[in-house]
């Protein structure tokens, strides 16, 4: 029968009152939101890249550079394990593996023993028990080993992975709002950050590696005979100094190898006034274990010089004047507040596990945007008309209810995305005039079940009433299918995909509320005050 609940009325009620409120800040200027009592919804949708404006960078992760650090790192272990038992070497390196030819054939067997010790299991759940390097022994004294497929291809995901996170915690510190960052294929990172307008300014963030050590300089060597003889000792490295802002180039440094603390032990960094000489200083702090690591190295060498570097080059190598026990310090160069806030943001963020080499850079002005943004309302409000107009045509009085029905819907759509935080783009305009037009879907498969009611002799209410109750299982079965491929699109699919399937998602689940509840307690209503005699579709 013809009856709903008063709690189902209540809560359909409570439901438009909802949507309504938030929703309507989307339709207001920005002075008047700002007028609004505080109790009241503020936020609007956030408009995409296409919509806004802003910045499209596709990144590619240098992973031939991770798998050669990878065999650096194991270089670097097993020198100094075969130094520290005494076993005469030589090192070779052919294409992708690591060569150990043995001095003394008699240490081969040691030698061997000390190798595999350095050759960990995989950690991975589903590649436990696999090691990291195949070894061999092709003769000659010589070991061979080479990084298993599983562990590169492992090594490679995880890098993608953390990559991506790095990139998104710099753009999170840049205070841009709803960036999109994304996987595409195995190695590339696609990145949209809307309302930024520089995209040069995000690829310096995105590309600087932010790989800064804490080494001492060796104040004890020739710097001379290092730079003009390239005679330089096999404990250090000659690293140039990053460059003032009047171009001067400083001589270069060197520095021991040894990292004595790693830039992941910073817990966070800024940038402030130096009080001293009134420059714009970097300002660090290290975790815990770091603080201990920096009080104990500026303990012993009090009077001598540490470089502090990132990427390979030198930004400050200052006197050790008295220890640092606090654990936090300042990086006093030529900075400008930009510069010193782009290194405060990457210090924070952290280092990027590999380089990142740009692929494709765009930018999307604003003047596009207001135009995609006034056609899709034109697009929007015309398919909304004609929809409605056929829906009178066709169904009169029954029809004027569905467009009643269709407008709710548009309504609980918008109120879905904002509250949400989704982002709406061209696509996803797109996805709402099509939520439009099967907004009706569902009404015109009911009046159309209460039509054969009625020509089968039954009478105004059994019509209308059975009319529902026959149409429910298809409406809920082509609901469903609909929902089921913008799943899809959204899992699959990247970018202005996903925007099309989040917006034809969400859309066909108010619809589905609107055309059926709705719509119901729309006729329920028309019933009770009208009191017609006949059914007229």
């Amino acid at each position: 029968m013809l009856q709903v609940s008063n709690w189902v009325r209540i809560l359909v009620g409570l439901i438009l009152i909802a949507g309504i409120a938030i929703a309507l800040p989307n339709a207001l200027p920005s002075n008047v939101r700002d007028r609004l009592p505080s109790w009241m919804p503020h936020n609007t949708a956030s408009l995409g890249l296409d919509l806004q404006g802003g910045s499209y960078v596709l990144l590619e992760v240098q992973l031939d550079q991770v798998t050669k650090d990878q065999l650096d790192s194991m270089v670097s272990d097993i020198r100094r394990a075969l130094r520290k038992q005494h076993i005469g070497f030589e090192f070779q390196r052919p294409e992708g593996a690591v060569g150990v030819k043995l001095k003394n054939a008699e240490q081969f067997a040691s030698a061997l023993d000390v190798i595999k010790g350095l050759n960990p299991l995989m950690t991975s759940a589903t590649l436990m028990g696999t090691r990291q390097y195949d070894v061999s022994q092709p003769g000659d004294n010589t070991i061979i080993l080479k990084m298993t497929e599983p562990y590169k291809k492992q090594l490679q995901k995880d890098v993608v992975s953390r990559s991506i996170e790095v990139v998104r915690k710099r753009i999170d510190e840049l205070g841009t709002k709803e960036p999109s960052i994304e996987q595409q294929g195995g190695d590339r990172i696609v990145v949209q950050v809307p309302g930024l307008s520089d995209p040069k300014h995000l690829l310096t963030i995105l590309q600087t590696t932010a790989k800064m050590t804490f080494q001492m300089v060796d104040e004890n060597a020739d710097l001379e005979a290092a730079i003009n003889q390239h005679r330089i000792p096999p404990n250090d490295e000659l690293l140039q100094v990053e460059s003032t802002r009047d171009g001067l180039k400083p001589p270069p440094v060197l520095v021991e190898k040894r990292v004595l603390i790693a830039g992941d032990r910073l817990k966070d960094a800024g940038w402030a006034n130096d009080q001293n000489s009134g420059r714009v200083a970097v300002t660090f702090r290290f975790d815990a274990v770091g603080a201990r690591e920096f009080a104990d190295i500026t303990r012993e060498n009090v009077h001598k010089r540490f470089a502090i570097v990132l990427d390979k080059k030198v930004l400050t190598y200052p006197q050790i004047q008295e220890p640092i026990l606090q654990g936090s310090g300042q990086i006093t160069g030529d900075f400008t507040v930009q510069t010193a806030n782009d290194l405060a943001v990457l210090l924070r963020a952290g280092a990027l596990p590999a380089p990142l080499k740009p692929i494709d850079q765009r930018t999307v002005g604003p003047e596009l945007g207001k135009d995609s943004i006034e056609s899709g309302k034109i697009a929007t409000v015309a398919g909304l008309a004609l929809v409605a107009l056929f829906m009178v045509l066709r169904y009169g009085l029954f029809g004027l209810f569905a467009d009643v029905a269709m407008a709710v819907n548009l309504v609980l759509l918008m109120a879905a995305m904002t509250l949400f935080g989704a982002t709406l783009t061209l696509p996803g305009i797109a996805g709402i005039v099509l939520t439009l037009g099967m907004a009706v879907d569902a009404n015109v498969l009911i009046f159309e079940r209460m039509r054969e009611e009625a020509h089968n002799g039954r009478g105004m209410l059994g019509a209308i009433d059975q009319g529902e109750q026959r149409a429910i299982a298809t409406i809920i079965d082509a609901n469903m299918t609909h929902l089921i491929a913008a799943l899809i699109l959204f899992e699959l699919g990247s970018g202005p995909v996903r925007g099309f399937a989040v917006t034809l998602g969400v859309g066909i689940i108010t619809s589905f509320f609107t055309s059926v509840m709705v719509t119901r307690l729309i006729i329920i209503g028309w019933l009770n005050v009208a009191k017609p005699k006949k059914l007229i579709i």
